[in-house]
């Protein structure tokens, strides 16, 4: 759960950007530009360090949906049964796995502890829509650091990202084992119910 969380408060420390324009910036500059910006405002920010979930949700939700491609995501997540979800369906799904992922964002940005980023070499072919950005996660006291890699796919409203995969293991992937169990004993609409569910108990949970 730790490796898991760190996960998560780095890539909401990429996806926290304060204006940064991904159509005119290459993705390997985008995530390093504005997760060096963005950490920045995390280690100054009073009320996240005091623990203020509304306040880490109120970062997540005003920045972070310029930057993922949730839909995408969300049908990677639930895999082949999305294909038998109705359109009303996967917007359901969409919309509780996103605010799921924004709740879990804010709470890994409390748990942020100092740890820094390393930038791997990056190349990109002309013509490239889809490419993997990859970085290092370096924990203080840690002899090893974490691979953490972004896969960004190329839209006509510029770069977004539609998968993390830390230490080998793909966020989607990690999600797509329970979303199965879910939709097996109750179908597309229990797992909404189950992500509605979550969300919920995250929200009565939060400072």
């Amino acid at each position: 759960m730790k490796l898991f969380a760190l996960m998560l408060a780095s890539v909401a420390s990429f996806l926290l950007s304060p204006g940064v324009q991904a159509q005119e910036t290459a993705p390997d500059v985008l995530v390093k530009n504005v997760t060096n910006e963005v950490l920045d405002i995390i280690r100054k920010d009073k009320d996240i360090k005091a623990g203020s979930t509304k306040r880490a949700i109120e970062l997540v939700d005003h920045k972070v949906l310029p930057h993922f491609n949730f839909s995408r995501m969300t049908a990677l997540a639930v895999g082949r049964d999305w294909r038998q979800a109705t359109p009303e369906q996967q917007k359901a799904l969409t919309e509780a796995f996103k605010e799921l992922l924004v709740r879990t964002y804010s709470n890994a940005l409390i748990a942020y502890k100092n740890e820094t980023v390393d930038y791997r070499p990056f190349k990109m072919q002309a013509g490239e829509t889809d490419v993997t950005v990859r970085t290092q996660i370096h924990q203080p006291g840690a002899k090893q650091p974490i691979t953490l890699d972004y896969s960004l796919e190329k839209t006509a409203k510029g770069w977004k990202v539609y998968d993390v995969v830390v230490a080998g293991v793909s966020l989607v992937t990690n999600y797509r084992s329970t979303f199965a169990t879910e939709i097996r004993n109750g179908g597309i609409d229990g797992l909404v119910k189950t992500l509605q569910a979550k969300n919920k108990s995250l929200e009565a949970s939060a400072k």
